[in-house]
């Protein structure tokens, strides 16, 4: 019997991040062959570098950056090196779940016109919580505020339609991505309440606290680099599935952005009234 053919590529960079990547390329647990890639972007740690040579000799597809190019090229390396239909990027801190995968792919099998799916996923580390993502991409939403995942299973093609993820953001990479496919009007899917697709660990400072120090800026970037997103605003409110009062919040709570103090105060708040997260 021929072997089959990978459906799913996982690209899984990696900076440093030695002590956890071997956690991270364990968890992916499959019944089909799948398509791992790690994109070394210029570990300078010895043990990481220990780790990565070790996984190398032991077969697993290593890739390195002779210089340190950052989150959003490393994965553009990985999604370079790979060749299979549907791309799931997984941080080197974070952790699959197992037989997610498959689950995922066959919705796009089954519709050639979704771009992604997505779904729920579950935080653990310094607090633990399932976090609810919209089951759809809400354009309206997006504009504001991104709820929508680090982790997803996307259709190649329409990464490579949209430029991938984009350098220079420095933790929005994600948000931009989700940004461009909203505005292309492109659908996906969700996998269901409460079937996490990742697990993202908690510790110390990630990227995304030092993105949002520079928020203004940065968001100041995506509103320029999606003029079609925002110039149609009121029909995506008109259209979005969400509630009038959370229509009306989130311009208020994160159109200003003042301070990241009071944006986390306010997802605190909901995330207790379970406005916003599945707690466990």
């Amino acid at each position: 019997m021929p072997a089959r053919i990978p459906r799913v590529a996982v690209i899984v960079p990696c900076f440093n991040d030695g002590a956890l990547l071997e956690q991270a390329l364990g968890s992916i647990r499959e019944r089909e062959p799948v398509e791992v890639v790690v994109v070394d972007d210029a570990s300078t740690d010895p043990a990481t570098l220990a780790t990565l040579d070790a996984l190398a000799g032991g077969g697993t597809r290593v890739v390195r950056h002779e210089v340190n190019r950052h989150l959003a090229v490393a994965r553009a390396t990985g999604l370079r090196s790979t060749t299979a239909p549907y791309v799931y990027p997984l941080d080197a801190d974070d952790l699959a779940v197992a037989g997610v995968l498959a689950r995922m792919a066959d919705l796009l099998d089954a519709d050639p016109d979704l771009a992604a799916v997505i779904g729920d996923y579950e935080e653990f580390g310094t607090q633990a919580l399932m976090r609810a993502v919209p089951e759809t991409l809400d354009p309206y939403r997006v504009a504001y505020c991104n709820e929508y995942p680090v982790t997803a299973l996307f259709r190649r093609n329409a990464l490579e339609r949209m430029g991938g993820w984009r350098p220079g953001l420095s933790g929005y990479e994600d948000w931009d991505l989700w940004m461009s496919l909203a505005e292309a009007g492109l659908p996906v899917a969700h996998l269901g309440a409460g079937a996490p697709i990742y697990r993202r660990r908690l510790h110390g400072t990630r990227m995304l606290a030092g993105a949002r120090a520079n928020h203004r800026e940065l968001y100041r970037d995506m509103r320029r680099a999606h003029p079609r997103l925002f110039a149609d605003l009121g029909r995506h409110r008109r259209a979005s599935p969400m509630s009038r009062r959370r229509k009306v919040l989130y311009p208020f709570v994160y159109g200003g952005r003042r301070g990241t103090r009071a944006e986390l105060r306010v997802k605190k708040w909901l995330d207790d009234h379970r406005l916003w997260t599945l707690r466990r």
